[in-house]
């Protein structure tokens, strides 16, 4: 019996070892995938056979005494933006899968599968990735496992339910707003959002070229660092993927957060009135030893320039599509690029210099402190067709505010560790932000909340199949 929410790394050393067979591991996979997609709505494409002929690969290198790597037999899955050589690129659109196959895999999924990782399908996404519902209007509404009925957060949603199902220990998303980070928070998991330019994009469909990053999903710390090491690298086809040497952290997370200078997110983060938020970062802020609560000045505006880069980046990409198709695409997502394409370029201009403000407000505090603590959603995921969020004594349009905390982010391109905590029936996550170039630092403290107990994914209990 081979345990679906079994660690990564385990399951790469016993196929390494011989205990286990990579067909083996793949073949409860793809079963795991039929009995459960249906219902999740996670994988939009299973790329079954290919993933049989890696596995078998796998054993035959190693009954020869070839190397295996580091992610031997270890199965993952891709947001579907990501080029799968021999599929269209759909982007989570109906337009996109009239494209004609990729002709190589996108670089991240080649740097996996190089470590002997097996890809076993693209997952699910919002359309083109103006989302953070996990609701798709021509591929289906992704489920979250730990409650069917309930959101599973966006745009990497299918990321986000797949890897916390249990049907690919670890899975590859994008994040422009926070859509790394919101799945990871609604689903229960560990995700990274690495330094802008750390990570390559070639051969993944863009959203807004100046803010997205490509990272990975884990149930565990040392799995998402593993990932990290296998996915790290420069690459001269990505014009922003910054030629710095790689950075490993899979052996670096056991120093944990000891010695490092933490501090609470305030101000504009505050969480009163927002009680799951609340108590997930009150419980991470004492697991951390963390007790100085610091203002990010300048998170509100941070986030208003966000929002209009995105819009007018992300419809300037889709402008002859919205011309051409505008009944072919989901009518909020359209709706949204339409009015992007009529922001005035006055307010990209003023929106990039509070951009570079906001990011040197912020590099000053990192002066001061190595790690800073923040809530990665304002609630736990939403029941599904939810309209509405309650915020700080308002209904507010949901869909565009699930965001609100990652968005500021973003928009300085800083590292960020998702971590999950359960309160209750449902997880929700906080973030975990540290200087540029500095990831290992996040990695380390949400070891150290992982050992604690305080930061776990727990399998969804109607996921045990």
């Amino acid at each position: 019996m081979i345990d679906p929410f079994a660690p990564a790394h385990v399951t790469a050393e016993r196929v390494r070892s011989g205990d286990l067979a990579a067909v083996e591991v793949i073949e409860a996979t793809l079963s795991r995938i039929a009995t459960l997609n249906p219902t999740l709505q996670a994988f939009t494409d299973v790329t079954a056979e290919r993933a049989r002929g890696a596995a078998r690969e796998i054993d035959r290198k190693r009954k020869s005494g070839e190397t295996l790597g580091a992610l031997a037999g270890v199965p993952f899955a891709v947001k579907n933006l990501f080029d799968i050589e021999g599929l269209p690129t759909r982007a989570g659109s109906k337009i996109n899968r009239e494209r004609a196959p990729a002709a190589r895999d996108a670089v991240l999924i080649e740097r996996l599968s190089a470590s002997d990782g097996v890809l076993v399908g693209g997952l699910n996404m919002g359309e083109y990735a103006y989302d953070f519902t996990g609701e798709n209007a021509h591929d289906g509404n992704c489920r979250n496992p730990h409650d069917v009925s309930r959101m599973s957060g966006g745009s990497s949603s299918g990321s986000g339910a797949a890897t916390s199902a249990g049907l690919a220990p670890i899975s590859l998303g994008s994040d422009t707003n926070g859509s790394i980070r919101v799945p990871s928070s609604f689903c229960g998991l560990f995700g990274l959002k690495p330094t802008y330019g750390r990570l390559p994009r070639t051969r993944s469909f863009p959203f807004c070229d100046s803010l997205d990053h490509l990272g990975p999903l884990a149930r565990n710390v040392r799995d998402l660092a593993l990932a990290y090491d296998c996915l790290q690298g420069f690459d001269a086809h990505d014009p922003v993927c910054a030629p710095r040497g790689v950075a490993l952290t899979s052996g670096e997370i056991g120093k944990g957060a000891e010695g490092l200078r933490i501090a609470i997110a305030g101000g504009y983060f505050d969480t009163a009135g927002m009680p799951e938020a609340h108590a997930a970062v009150a419980s991470v802020a004492a697991a951390l030893g963390a007790r100085e609560v610091v203002d990010l000045r300048g998170a509100l505006e941070a986030r208003a320039a966000a929002f209009l880069i995105t819009n007018g980046e992300s419809s300037a990409l889709h402008l002859e599509r919205l011309r051409t198709r505008a009944m072919d695409f989901d009518p909020d997502t359209r709706d949204r690029f339409l009015a992007g394409a009529f922001v005035p370029a006055v307010w990209l201009v003023r929106a990039q210099r509070v951009r570079r403000w906001f990011h040197d407000e912020m590099l000053k505090l990192f002066d001061s402190f190595d790690v800073i603590i923040a809530p990665a959603t304002p609630c736990v995921a939403p029941k599904t067709g939810e309209r509405l969020l309650h915020f700080r004594g308002a209904d507010i349009p949901l869909r565009p505010n699930i965001g609100v905390f990652t968005q500021p982010i973003s928009c300085i391109g800083f590292p960020v560790v998702a971590a999950p905590t359960f309160g209750g029936d449902m997880p929700i996550g906080v973030q975990l932000i540290a200087a540029p170039w500095r990831e290992d630092l996040c990695l380390r403290a949400a070891y150290t909340l992982e050992q604690s107990g305080v930061s776990k994914a727990i399998a969804p209990a109607s996921m045990r199949v």
